[in-house]
């Protein structure tokens, strides 16, 4: 496999088989540089992690999730059939013409959201080929392959994702948030439908303007910050 490139200040690690978003963890707990991107490739699946060193609160720096989901939609886009439809659930998830095909995931050193994490890591998980041939078994997942992408090569495919959520995350820099919330609202999968997350059931009406989900329940509309799907580094 092409050992992948990344913009300066990026460095690369492969997996080699192991856990990537793991990985990058015990990495950014050692104390790396960040840009550091983590990475696994197999026939199945394309795994990736991005260690970052915010200088925000975790409240505010918990937007890598959502920015990395628009960074991979416009890696997609730019490699992919102009028909392919990429979408982005809230809580991670990644869809390809309204079927389930992967998932991005957040853990950062703190849990506070006022205070300034160490370290931050958005991990990436892609499935490449359905894991069975009878996708009927799973109508509701499928695969980049599946998908008519199978000319996309997925070290490329890895090196776009960075390449653009670079992009990303400068012009949120610079800018503020009001960009992401508008590009990866554009993006929204399961907006006005129920939803299940952080283990909170309602219907999915919008963001606030970090980008936090707002969910209507029969009884009133909750806020869910970005913050609560933060998981425990392995």
């Amino acid at each position: 496999m092409t050992q992948p490139s990344f913009p300066p200040l990026f460095t690369s690690l492969s997996a080699n088989g192991s856990d990537p978003f793991a990985l990058a963890c015990a990495q950014a707990q050692a104390v790396c540089d960040a840009g550091l991107v983590v990475y696994d490739i197999t026939h199945a699946q394309l795994r990736a992690a991005i260690v970052f060193a915010p200088e925000v609160p975790l409240r505010d720096a918990a937007s890598m999730l959502p920015l990395c989901g628009v960074g991979f939609q416009n890696a997609l886009g730019a490699l992919a059939p102009p028909e392919v439809g990429v979408h982005l659930g809230w809580g991670g998830r990644l869809y390809l013409n309204g079927g389930h095909c992967g998932a991005l995931q957040i853990a950062a050193s703190e849990q506070d959201p006022d205070t300034i994490p160490d370290w931050l890591v958005i991990g990436l998980t892609l499935d490449l080929w359905p894991p069975s041939d009878d996708t009927g078994l799973t109508p509701d997942d499928t695969a980049l392959y599946a998908e008519g992408c199978g000319e996309v090569d997925p070290v490329l495919l890895l090196e776009a994702w960075v390449r653009h959520s670079l992009v990303e995350l400068n012009s949120w820099v610079d800018d503020g948030p009001a960009r992401l919330h508008r590009n990866w609202s554009g993006l929204a999968h399961g907006l006005d439908a129920e939803i299940t997350v952080a283990g909170q059931t309602g219907i999915f009406i919008g963001l606030d303007e970090s980008l936090g989900l707002l969910l209507k329940t029969p009884t009133e509309t909750r806020l869910i910050p970005l913050t609560a799907l933060l998981t425990e580094p392995s």
